[in-house]
């Protein structure tokens, strides 16, 4: 297994700016996937303090730190909060068999109106997600649609949401607004979910692999829209992340179709001209 961390690309941090998510399917070995099921059966995991240093929370060697030192796991992290985060805070969700609920779709970020930064939270399933377990419903581009929590639970369905079925050793890392819920499950088993999330503790300005930041690939990215889009107001969404990658890739220059550079014009009136020097009559 490789060592070294997997830094994102560019375009794929600009994936993650248009959708809101990055999915990482089965980085995982089997045999952590099947650890973690006892740590989290066991009720082991440790408390965390708010803000905790990522050593600190979670010491050299335990489950945690093994599963965040993975090379994948590692380089989307930093390449999305940077080195050295803070841990915000843990928890495991199970959820038992024929349970007979879902959990309304929410936002996390009830007071969080940072627009030009941005937690991650990771997501990981140490079992494969089948359909019938219900999984996480997530809706793509809704993470810069401000939402006050739980004000979206009125919504059953929306076009183009996903239901995360995965196999074993999945991770999901989410940007802090993203809407989502988790799903019922009416399976014969019972499924975990273990989340954290980290708080940045650098700028978030090119921590990626920045090698492909010129790719044409990563507008189209950038310029995607979804099912749920209205005509008008989603082109808002387009306008707010072009706002998030200006702070990313450090350029306040980037637009696209001239959007945000058509909004911010405010020309100011040229400086008076100086008055033409005296001619010499000598």
């Amino acid at each position: 297994m490789p060592t070294t961390k997997q830094l994102l690309s560019s375009v794929e941090v600009a994936r993650f700016t248009a959708q809101g998510f990055l999915r990482l399917d089965g980085v995982v070995p089997p045999e952590m996937n099947e650890e973690a099921l006892g740590v989290f059966t066991a009720g082991t995991l440790p408390d965390v303090a708010y803000g905790t240093p990522v050593p600190a929370a979670f010491p050299e060697g335990s489950f945690t730190r093994r599963l965040l030192g993975l090379p994948v796991v590692a380089g989307a992290l930093e390449s999305l909060v940077g080195p050295d985060p803070a841990v915000d805070h843990h928890f495991v969700h199970t959820r038992p068999p024929h349970e007979g609920s879902a959990q309304p779709l929410h936002a996390d970020a009830l007071i969080d109106l940072r627009a030009d930064a941005f937690d991650v939270q990771l997501m990981y399933y140490p079992q494969e997600v089948t359909a019938q377990m219900g999984g996480t419903l997530v809706v793509p581009g809704s993470h810069l649609r401000r939402t006050n929590e739980s004000d979206t639970g009125r919504y059953q369905n929306l076009r183009g949401q996903t239901r995360l079925t995965c196999p074993a050793g999945t991770v999901l890392l989410l940007h802090h607004g993203i809407w989502h819920g988790g799903r019922r499950n009416d399976s014969d088993t019972v499924r975990h979910m273990y989340k954290i999330r980290f708080n940045p503790t650098v700028p978030q300005v090119r921590l990626w692999d920045t090698q492909d930041l010129d790719s044409p690939d990563v507008r189209e990215e950038l310029r995607r829209t979804f099912p749920w889009y209205e005509y008008a107001t989603g082109r808002l969404e387009i306008h707010n992340r072009i706002l998030l990658w200006r702070s990313l890739s450090g350029d306040p220059g980037f637009d696209i179709d001239h959007w945000a550079t058509r909004i911010t014009n405010r020309p100011t009136a040229p400086a008076a001209s100086a008055p033409a020097a005296q001619r010499s009559t000598a």
